[in-house]
């Protein structure tokens, strides 16, 4: 059987499938399956994964490009004010996606990209607090301990900005083209460490 039929304890986060062999191709997949969900909804990935992979090709040839990440700072400005994570209008605060404690380089500090808008949502005090230093996929995973799938849990607006975010933080970090080769590859390999 392929990785990606076992099941395993962190379920949907094993290897997406057998194209995938670097972080750069993990990105590009839970992109393309981010337009998946968009285009054909919640089932997308059983339902129209054909699509999905034409998608995935599509990004990691470079045939296609994904929208530059100003597109979901708009859709941030102009949507809701609540908690990404939980809905909660309440005791809100800005949230860095990937957290500003993340030292890959001595760049990182004045980084626009981690600093910025680009890798900001609105949070509710308690999850912002509860998420702290975490990577995304880590604390999605850490908060929904008896999920199977992170795609149905992970918010969409947030994933993208992040994943669009981390693209660059791995160029950063030189290993946007590792290969993962000690255990299957899943999205918490997407997630760098922080701090030093």
């Amino acid at each position: 059987a392929e990785v990606s039929d076992m099941l395993s304890p962190i379920g949907d986060y094993a290897m997406p499938d057998r194209e995938v062999k670097t972080i750069r191709d993990l990105i590009f997949f839970q992109y393309a399956k981010i337009i998946g969900r968009s285009a054909f909804g919640p089932n997308a990935k059983k339902d129209a994964y054909g699509f999905i992979k034409a998608k995935f090709r599509e990004l990691r040839d470079d045939e296609t490009k994904w929208s530059d990440i100003l597109r979901e700072d708009q859709q941030f400005v102009q949507g809701p004010r609540e908690c990404v994570y939980c809905g909660a209008g309440d005791n809100l605060q800005w949230e860095h996606i990937v957290a500003r404690s993340l030292v890959v380089n001595e760049r990182c500090p004045g980084c626009d990209r981690i600093q910025g808008i680009h890798n900001m949502v609105w949070a509710c005090r308690a999850c912002n607090a509860s998420k702290g230093a975490k990577g995304f996929y880590h604390f999605i995973r850490d908060s929904h301990p008896e999920a199977r799938k992170i795609s149905d849990l992970a918010p969409v607006l947030a994933e993208k900005k992040y994943l669009k975010t981390m693209y660059f933080c791995h160029i950063c970090n030189g290993t946007l083209h590792s290969t993962i080769t000690d255990h299957p590859i899943s999205v918490l390999d997407i997630d760098l460490p922080t701090g030093r």
